[in-house]
């Protein structure tokens, strides 16, 4: 039986991803205001262009527009990572949420690479 995708909120990883984006907008109300149009507009719109890339390529006609939308957000996905870095390092972020929000990329990623590989093995 073939598992086909009827909406992009059946995807777990559009399910964690969007989790991810909460937490961002949580943990980024804290950073000082002078970051606002800074890295934390970065941060923000990195992390939502995550499952908003998923959503979109679930509404593409084709398996290969999809696997394109889930490229883009996969590299939001480390794009998200060197934000956090940054964030981190200029102590915006406390270890503890680093840790967290590091976990949760890492696990998007994989979720993502995961799914990329198994629609490129659709199309072979």
């Amino acid at each position: 039986m073939e598992n086909k995708i009827n909406s992009f909120r059946d995807l777990e990883v559009w399910k964690i991803a969007h989790g991810y984006v909460l937490d961002i907008y949580k943990t980024t109300a804290a950073f000082p205001k002078i970051e606002e149009y800074r890295i934390t507009n970065q941060l923000i719109r990195a992390s939502v262009s995550i499952p908003a890339n998923i959503a979109e390529g679930c509404g593409r006609k084709t398996t290969a527009e999809l696997m394109r939308f889930l490229t883009i957000s996969r590299g939001s996905t480390e794009e998200c990572k060197y934000f956090i870095i940054l964030s981190k390092d200029l102590g915006y972020l406390k270890t503890e949420d680093y840790t967290r929000l590091s976990l949760n990329l890492d696990t998007i990623g994989k979720m993502l690479n995961g799914l990329l590989n198994s629609l490129r093995q659709k199309l072979s």
